[in-house]
């Protein structure tokens, strides 16, 4: 079955691909933007950090390796993911109706239906980044590198999660691109750690909107800084969230009207 899939996936993605570079000067043009955000914001940090007396106490390459983190982790969502900004158009033209015909799970249809490889020049980027700043960092162990890595696909999980949430609303209320890029906006509040943020905000974007979960615990838990108590935390958020989504899902499809009828 995971084979199926798999093959399915690589042949919307191959199409998808060939569509993103039908014009290579709008494809080049949408990387140089994405490195230059990029680069400006990172800039930012380092011109903060150097005229302030740090950023809640964490020097500048601590600094840095937030920021790459969060890159990553805001990046592959929306590498996997990307067909959930194309998914509002499937709804008001009657194309998700036949996503519900076909013999594949339509929550893999709309959220897997062909994942965007323009995205893999950031990602090159933010490894690059989180390689280089980790080396200019202390304490690092074996433990502290899994526990790094599991956080990661924690957060992707949590991202799913969330996407899935998009989408549900999506096939209730056709409206989708309002409700992901307010999750895109709320997400960038991770590219500090959220310490920075004040009571109740900081515990607000970190376990209410898990932002912090999914940005700034596993920067810390790859210097140390995060007791095991916070990273089962995690995992149980990222566990409600996802059922909690999927439940929502099967609620939306047994509500959905079909543009056909």
């Amino acid at each position: 079955m995971l084979k199926k899939y798999f093959k399915i996936w690589l042949l919307m993605t191959t199409c998808v691909s060939q569509i993103a570079f039908l014009s290579r000067f709008g494809a080049v043009l949408f990387i140089i933007g994405k490195f230059l955000r990029f680069g400006f914001f990172l800039l930012f940090l380092i011109i903060l950090e150097t005229q302030t007396k740090g950023i809640e106490g964490y020097n500048l390459w601590q600094v840095i390796f937030f920021f790459a983190t969060f890159n990553l982790i805001d990046t592959l969502p929306q590498l996997f993911f990307r067909e959930v900004y194309r998914f509002r158009s499937y709804v008001v033209s009657g194309q998700f109706d036949f996503f519900l015909t076909k013999p594949l799970s339509p929550l893999f249809r709309s959220l897997l239906g062909g994942s965007d490889i323009l995205d893999l020049s950031m990602i090159f980027i933010a490894v690059g980044f989180i390689a280089l700043s980790a080396t200019r960092l202390e304490g690092i162990t074996g433990l502290s590198i899994i526990s790094y890595l599991l956080l990661i696909a924690n957060a992707l999980v949590i991202a799913m999660a969330l996407h899935i949430l998009v989408i549900s609303v999506g096939v209730l209320t056709t409206e989708v691109d309002n409700t992901i890029m307010l999750y895109r906006d709320i997400t960038q509040m991770g590219r500090i750690p959220v310490d920075v943020y004040r009571e109740p905000l900081s515990f607000l974007i970190t376990f209410v909107i898990p932002v912090g979960v999914m940005a700034t615990f596993p920067a810390k838990a790859l210097m140390g800084l995060l007791t095991l108590q916070f990273m089962m935390i995690s995992f149980l958020i990222s566990g409600i969230l996802l059922a909690a989504s999927l439940a929502f899902w099967k609620f939306s499809l047994k509500n959905y009207s079909s543009i056909s009828t």
